[in-house]
C-alpha cells in the first residue's frame, strides 16, 4: 500500500478539459506529497475550458504513448464535455485507460470524463457516477449509476461535477493508500 507521499499519479487530458477538474487534482495531490504527471496526445501545453470560455494552459510531461500502468499508481481523468469526447475516439488514449483499467490500479474519472470508461466496457455491472447529462449513456452501457458526489467500486472512483471535488480528491488518496484492486472483468 504505497502513501500518497511515495505515490506516482497520471493525469491523462488534451484541449477542453474544465480547469477545475485538473487544476484542483493536481495540486491538492502534489500538497499531499504525490508526484503528479501530466499526459495527453502531444506534448505541449493543453487549454483548458473554464466555465464558459477558454481557459489556462497547463505543460504536458509526456504523451500518451510515452505512458505506462507499471510506472504510476493511479490515473485521474478529468472531464469538461470537450476533453473526453476527443480522449475516447483516440487509440493512443483508450490504451492508457485499458492499461490502467487491466493493472488494478486506482482509475479515477470526474465529470464527463466516465465516457472514457464507457468506452473501455469498464463499467457494466458497476456502482458509478457522472455528470448528469451522461447518466443514460453509463446506464446503457451497463451501470449501476448513482447520483451521489463521490462512487467506488473496485478502485474505479467516479464523481459528478467540480462541486464534488473535495471529496472526489479524498477518495482518490484513500483508494492509493489501499493499494492495487482485482477487478473481476467488466
Amino acid at each position: 500500500m504505497p502513501s500518497i507521499k511515495e505515490s506516482r499519479i497520471l493525469i491523462l487530458a488534451t484541449d477542453g478539459y474544465e480547469r477545475s477538474e485538473l487544476r484542483v487534482p493536481l495540486e491538492e495531490l502534489k500538497k499531499r506529497g504525490a508526484t503528479v504527471k501530466i499526459a495527453s496526445l502531444e506534448k505541449r501545453p493543453i487549454k483548458s475550458w473554464d466555465k464558459k470560455d477558454w481557459g489556462d494552459t497547463v505543460d504536458v510531461d509526456l504523451t500518451a504513448e510515452e505512458t505506462s500502468s507499471k510506472d504510476f499508481d493511479a490515473l485521474v481523468l478529468p472531464g469538461g464535455q470537450i476533453n473526453p469526447d476527443l480522449l475516447r475516439k483516440e487509440e493512443a488514449a483508450m490504451g492508457v485507460v485499458k492499461d490502467f483499467l487491466a493493472s488494478g490500479k486506482v482509475v479515477a474519472a470526474i465529470c464527463h470524463a466516465p465516457w472514457l470508461l464507457v468506452e473501455a466496457d469498464a463499467l457494466r455491472g458497476r456502482k458509478a457516477t457522472s455528470y448528469a447529462s451522461i447518466r443514460t449513456d453509463l446506464t446503457n452501457a451497463g451501470a449501476d449509476w448513482r447520483d451521489e458526489e463521490v462512487v467506488t467500486d473496485q478502485g474505479i472512483v467516479t464523481s459528478r461535477s467540480p462541486e464534488d471535488l473535495d471529496a472526489f480528491v479524498a477518495k482518490i488518496v484513500e483508494e492509493i493508500e489501499e493499494g492495487r484492486h482485482e477487478r473481476r472483468a467488466a
